[in-house]
């Protein structure tokens, strides 16, 4: 049915996976930091978080990733000229990841600025007033409690992040897109295989909310019960 290509298109699968996971990690790495920069931040850095999130959501997720790919590319090469170094080519992996975590760490950074606020603040101030420092109320009291709050957000933007991977396959990455573009293009079957490509991705986003389902209600374990009584 799959003409042998099966193996192929689960391969690329994995290319995939490896560029949600990390643009999952880039982007909680820019949300945190915009959040805090947003809730805490001098006028500054307020400033910038807004602009940040502004700007990165009104535009297309394509035209941010081809303007980082490209823009880049050409951004860097006359760098390179000016200094007397060789050709610097972009790797495309690090291109699609780099440009989908900073486009979701927009996104993110609203969810862990309203995870932040959700934190009582009288808990951070009793922190304060029982000898820790900024870093260990952060680490030790709001963290904690901000995961829980942010998780169905963050798991909404890890449903959309693992579709926009398919962007990456405009830029040459060898994942499971592309590869059944190659399938499709050698058989003249395109609907065979992107259906195949739409039914993994639903299977993948299954497993992905009942992995998150699993993780809120463990986070939520306790508040339950205490409503409950």
């Amino acid at each position: 049915m799959f003409h042998g290509y099966l193996p192929m298109i689960l391969s690329g699968l994995k290319v995939t996976l490896s560029v949600a996971s990390t643009s999952l990690a880039i982007a909680c790495v820019f949300g945190l930091i915009g959040a805090l920069a947003k809730v805490y931040g001098n006028r500054t850095a307020r400033s910038l978080a807004n602009t940040y999130t502004t700007v990165v959501r009104a535009l297309p997720d394509l035209l941010v990733m081809l303007v980082v790919f490209y823009g880049g590319q050409i951004l860097l090469n006359k760098l390179s000229s000016s200094y007397g170094w060789g050709y610097v080519d972009i790797n495309p992996f690090a291109a699609g990841t780099l440009t989908i975590g900073f486009i979701f760490g927009a996104y993110l950074t609203e969810t862990f600025r309203g995870a932040i606020l959700s934190v009582p603040s009288g808990q951070l101030e009793a922190g304060v007033a029982y000898g820790l420092s900024r870093v260990q109320v952060t680490r030790l009291i709001l963290l904690p409690q901000m995961v829980r709050h942010a998780i169905p957000g963050l798991t909404n933007n890890w449903l959309v992040m693992l579709k926009a991977t398919a962007l990456v396959s405009i830029i040459g990455l060898d994942d499971m897109v592309h590869r059944a573009g190659l399938a499709s293009a050698a058989t003249r079957e395109p609907f065979t295989f992107y259906a195949l490509i739409g039914l993994i991705y639903l299977c993948v986003t299954t497993v992905s909310i009942l992995f998150f389902t699993a993780v809120e209600r463990h986070y939520t374990k306790g508040i339950r019960r205490v409503g409950d009584a």
